[in-house]
C-alpha cells in the first residue's frame, strides 16, 4: 500500500488506538459519559477513514488526482475537530467545533462520493 491509500489507512490505525486507549479509559473510571466521543473516533476515524484507503488502494487512479489529497486532509481535518467538539458539547461548554467538525466530515464524505462516482470506469487493482 503507497501514496494516499498508505496515508488513509495509517492515519485510521492511529484513530482506532486512540479510540481503544479512550475506551480502556472510560472503563477504568467507569464515567462513560463521552461514549459518543468514543463512538465518533472509533467508526468516522477508524472505520470510515480505512474504508477511504481501502477504496483508493483498490482503485489506484482515484488516489493519483489532487482530489484524493485535498480529500484526505478535509477527512483528516473533520475528524480531529468533531471528536473534541463532542467532548465540549457533551461537557456543556461549546457546540461549535462539533458542528465545524461535523460540516467538514460531510464534506469529506461528499467528495469521497464525487470520487466514487467520477472514477467508477477506472481500472482497479486486479
Amino acid at each position: 500500500m503507497r501514496g494516499i491509500s498508505f496515508w488513509f489507512f495509517a492515519t485510521a490505525t492511529i484513530y482506532v488506538t486512540l479510540g481503544m486507549a479512550f475506551g480502556i479509559f472510560m472503563a477504568a473510571s467507569q464515567d462513560h459519559s463521552l461514549a459518543p466521543a468514543h463512538a465518533h473516533l472509533n467508526l468516522v476515524g477508524w472505520v470510515t477513514t480505512a474504508i477511504f484507503g481501502v477504496y483508493y488502494h483498490i482503485v489506484p487512479e482515484a488516489g493519483k488526482q489532487t482530489l484524493a489529497k485535498i480529500h484526505y486532509a478535509v477527512a483528516t481535518l473533520g475528524v480531529v475537530i468533531m471528536v473534541p467538539g463532542i467532548v465540549l458539547a457533551m461537557r456543556q461548554q461549546s457546540e461549535g467545533l462539533a458542528k465545524a467538525g461535523a460540516v467538514i466530515t460531510l464534506l469529506s464524505m461528499l467528495i469521497f462520493v464525487y470520487t466514487v462516482f467520477r472514477n467508477r470506469r477506472a481500472p482497479s487493482v486486479a
